[in-house]
């Protein structure tokens, strides 16, 4: 089985683009990635875009427009992948697993989104499609009231996480405001994020409008290689080691106190790469909401459940600590175009692991990891990425 490279990236800046459709989105990163990777089109084997859409955008059969992209991609077997907001990530793995299969030498694996032309009750409306609709199709406020609900779950058995909650909002707006693809490029003050007032209001529950992944449009791509196929004389990152875990969709099965897929996907993925968590130098982590990093902290390892805010308060998670996680800005300040977000989350991470970003605030990294969340802690992806030269 090949060994998988990532060895050429694109990404637009992620804001509210309304002016731009998914096919333009989609073309401006595949020509920088194949740039970026040295390769032309037609030495393409595959195309994987992932694409949520479920009503954001008019076009549907995303896959259809690939071959028509970039002179060279047509005819190229080209498939649309979705997996709620674990779409992008989902879109990297089939990639990387067609070429493991030995199906394809060089993929092209894209994440779109646009969302901005609706309402903003409409998108969310339409996000709430990947919650499980027989019981939560209603959930005031989409998916802030559901991890609303999860922040309730997490509150009645460890106790309030806001002042956690308010500690990661201001630590990812700070790394965000240094991110030239991010849509929120402003710090703010901790205690702006903890008080609720007309430029910060209650969005549902605990969670205020500074503890929610803004509605964003962009895109994001990556050139995936078989390492004997990736082009010689340049660092590459190295997909060290992949797993996917799908946990029960409905939050009335689950205790929601924890997130319990996400642990064991970090579980799996960190024992195929030989690794324990300490081996890491960073991570991408899918901040949604602020709750969930504050949990994903827990599930992955980094503190006992119930402890997470002492990884916030011992500076662990913040640049220049021990594992730092989101020096992107995360979803909360770089944005989060659904399908686009686990692409890009590889893009930044790999980036980091090349000093291509973030070297004024991240000491040489060679080791990264990624986890991509679909719904409401049900598609849980984990990507362990490696420099190698």
């Amino acid at each position: 089985m090949s060994a998988v490279d990532l060895v050429g990236f694109g990404h637009t800046r992620f804001g509210k683009f309304p002016d731009r459709d998914v096919e333009s989105l989609m073309r401006a990163v595949a020509q920088q990635a194949l740039d970026d990777a040295g390769l032309e089109a037609s030495e393409i084997d595959g195309i994987f875009v992932g694409h949520f859409n479920h009503g954001l955008s008019r076009q549907g059969f995303t896959a259809g427009l690939a071959g028509g992209l970039l002179p060279g991609l047509r005819f190229k077997p080209a498939t649309r992948v979705e997996n709620a907001c674990a779409t992008g990530t989902a879109a990297v793995h089939q990639g990387a697993q067609a070429i493991r299969a030995g199906d394809a030498r060089r993929v092209l694996a894209i994440g779109v989104e646009s969302m901005s032309r609706l309402p903003t009750r409409e998108v969310g409306q339409a996000l709430l499609a990947a919650g499980y609709v027989a019981e939560e199709a209603d959930t005031p406020a989409g998916f802030a009231g559901a991890f609303a609900k999860i922040a309730d779950a997490y509150a009645a058995r460890f106790g309030a996480p806001e002042t956690a909650m308010a500690k990661i909002a201001a630590k990812n707006h700070a790394n965000g405001a240094d991110n030239p693809f991010a849509q929120l490029r402003q710090a703010i003050d901790e205690s702006f994020c903890a008080t609720e007032s007309p430029g910060n209001p209650r969005v549902a529950g605990r969670l205020l409008r500074t503890d929610c992944s803004p509605i964003s449009d962009g895109a994001a791509a990556v050139v995936l290689a078989a390492a004997d196929a990736r082009p010689a004389g340049k660092p590459a990152v190295r997909l060290r080691a992949t797993a996917q875990v799908t946990d029960l969709m409905p939050m009335s099965a689950r205790d929601m106190s924890e997130l319990a897929g996400c642990r064991e996907a970090w579980r799996l993925a960190l024992d195929r790469a030989g690794l324990s968590l300490a081996d890491l130098d960073c991570v991408e982590t899918h901040d949604c909401f602020t709750i969930a990093e504050l949990m994903q902290y827990e599930a992955m390892g980094l503190a006992a459940r119930g402890q997470g805010a002492r990884v916030l308060e011992e500076g662990i998670v913040h640049p220049g600590g021990r594992l730092p996680v989101n020096v992107s800005g995360g979803l909360k300040a770089k944005g989060h175009p659904i399908g686009a977000t686990g692409v890009s989350m590889h893009v930044l991470a790999s980036w980091l692991l090349l000093g291509r970003f973030g070297a004024d605030r991240l000491p040489p990294a060679r080791l990264a990891g990624v986890f991509n969340m679909g719904g409401a802690g049900v598609s849980n992806c984990v990507s362990i990425l490696e420099r190698v030269e």
